[in-house]
């Protein structure tokens, strides 16, 4: 097992990254939750394969034990949702001693965190990431929010975890289109700092191969993040870097109404998009465009969204309309993360109405 540290003075935790590591995590608790209640939130896809398998290591007392199930997907992290699931905390009489448990991918995370530091106004909670999005990027950081019908992730906080819990081996058990949704967040890591992983991943050459090097991946993408995290852990500097092909991203999410692009799926044609743009401006060395297209294809993932059935200018007004709500928008300027070259990778600020030069 592996260990990491977030060093963030108080809100500082560790990391755990192990091969089995989830049928261990009660010997992992801090001592002081030994007999404290549990809330476990997951969803309907990790319930079946997960739920048991964790909360049977506190049989010595099941009562302490609340499992909460939602339903699988981006719809489910609402205002409506987390309301249901204070009322359930409230009804067990948990209190800011107890402690909450994310078990679940990018929706539960966000989900879960947003109710830890909301209900009571904070509740400690500890992550445990099953897709590969949330094992190298959501899970970690503190981030945590829910969406409303503006946009994604417009309401939330920075709240980090107590702890975060990562094991490996449940990725085996994820569909092929949810295993290349996390790679697209690695290939992010990739092109923003690290050109030996996207040098990696061009080699990997499938899933069987990416699976055999998941751990030293994982690592180095934590690794980055703990870098940005520590230097801005509330986003208003370098962290943005992190955020490269999520301006446009999270806009294709939500006129699509975040049913037919995954959120890791979203961001692949968000940096295509900002990547083939910024080549043909002259701001990304030449050929960078063709070497993400490529590995981005290799992976499965879409290099451009399918549009409704609406003519190409009003589609890209929606698109707009998303954008201009986006966090990044400050004072009518974006701040978007454009490459130099693979592993290069720079911040570049444009006026808001400028952002329709990104989506040709």
């Amino acid at each position: 097992m592996q260990k990491i540290k977030i060093n963030l003075e108080k809100n500082s935790y560790e990391i755990y990254l192990g091969q089995g590591l989830l049928g261990g995590i009660a010997k992992l608790l801090p001592e002081k939750y030994s007999t404290a209640k549990l809330a476990i939130i997951t969803d309907s896809n990790v319930a079946p394969l997960y739920l048991e398998r964790l909360s049977e290591q506190f049989a010595d007392d099941p009562s302490r034990i609340l499992k909460i199930v939602i339903s699988a997907g981006e719809a489910s992290k609402n205002l409506i949702v987390a309301g249901e699931i204070y009322e359930q905390l409230a009804q067990a009489k948990f209190s800011r001693s107890d402690l909450i448990i994310a078990l679940g991918g990018g929706v539960v995370g966000d989900l879960a965190g947003f109710i830890a530091a909301t209900y009571m106004r904070g509740i400690k909670f500890i992550q445990i990431p099953t897709s590969l999005l949330a094992q190298v990027d959501s899970s970690i950081g503190g981030k945590v929010a829910v969406d409303i019908p503006s946009g994604k992730n417009l309401v939330g906080a920075f709240y980090q975890p107590l702890a975060v819990y990562i094991d490996p081996q449940v990725l085996l058990t994820l569909e092929d289109r949810f295993y290349f949704d996390g790679l697209a967040e690695v290939i992010k890591y990739a092109c923003i700092k690290d050109a030996a992983l996207f040098a990696k991943l061009e080699v990997c050459q499938g899933r069987t191969a990416i699976q055999a090097e998941i751990m030293e991946i994982i690592l180095s993408c934590l690794k980055i993040k703990k870098h940005y995290v520590e230097l801005d852990e509330f986003d208003t500097g370098e962290r943005m870097f992190l955020n490269f092909g999520h301006t446009i991203g999270h806009a294709v999410e939500k006129c699509f109404n975040f049913s037919k692009y995954t959120h890791g799926e979203a961001v692949a044609i968000g940096m295509v998009l900002i990547t083939q743009a910024s080549e043909e401006m002259g701001l990304t060395c030449k050929g960078t465009s063709e070497k993400l297209k490529k590995i981005i294809t290799q992976y499965q993932l879409p290099l451009n969204y399918q549009q409704e059935q609406l003519p190409t200018n009003v589609f890209q007004e929606k698109l707009l309309t998303a954008i201009a709500v986006d966090k990044k928008n400050l004072k009518q300027q974006l701040n978007l993360v454009l490459l130099k070259e693979v592993g290069q990778s720079f911040l570049h600020k444009i006026k808001s109405e400028q952002a329709e030069l990104f989506l040709r």
